[in-house]
């Protein structure tokens, strides 16, 4: 189980919610998954992003799958993983980080989330906190993050 910050192309004229429960109710779970097929815009975009999370936040490890490209940041902050496929992404950060520990690796992915923004033209939004990452407060995330995994420590170890 992960914190996971959302990231959607919305749909002109439509809200994030709008838009996500479009993406929902197409979703056929007996379909075969079609692996992705970005345009090369979308390639430049993560190619972009790429470099810049290298550049300003730290170092990355990379991987390209059939459905989704990955990025994994490993550093002083903690560990989070970033999965695009061109018009969804998805940040995904471990329960691992108790109380204040939450803070660094929240600010971090917060960091991350909006470049992803602002590279990819996606939508970020936290449903854990219910708030969208470009205006979120990072120390409302890092709380959550922090109490769950406070709470996990506490209750499951």
């Amino acid at each position: 189980m992960t914190y996971d910050i959302m990231f959607l192309r919305v749909v002109p004229g439509r809200s994030f919610d709008e838009t996500l429960k479009a993406i929902n109710s197409a979703y056929d779970p007996d379909a075969d998954i079609e692996p992705m097929k970005l345009t090369g815009e979308q390639r430049a975009n993560w190619a972009r992003l790429i470099q810049r999370i290298s550049r300003k936040v730290g170092p990355v490890t990379t991987e390209d799958f059939p459905y989704s490209l990955t990025l994994w940041r490993d550093g002083p902050a903690g560990h989070l993983q970033l999965d695009y496929d061109g018009d969804t992404a998805n940040i995904e950060i471990p329960y691992r980080y108790p109380g204040s520990e939450a803070l660094p690796i929240m600010a971090e992915a917060y960091r991350i989330g909006r470049m992803v923004e602002e590279e990819c033209g996606l939508e970020g939004y936290d449903h854990e906190v219910e708030q969208p990452v470009r205006t979120g407060d990072v120390h409302v995330a890092a709380a959550r993050l922090g109490g769950i995994a406070r709470w996990a420590r506490e209750t499951l170890t």
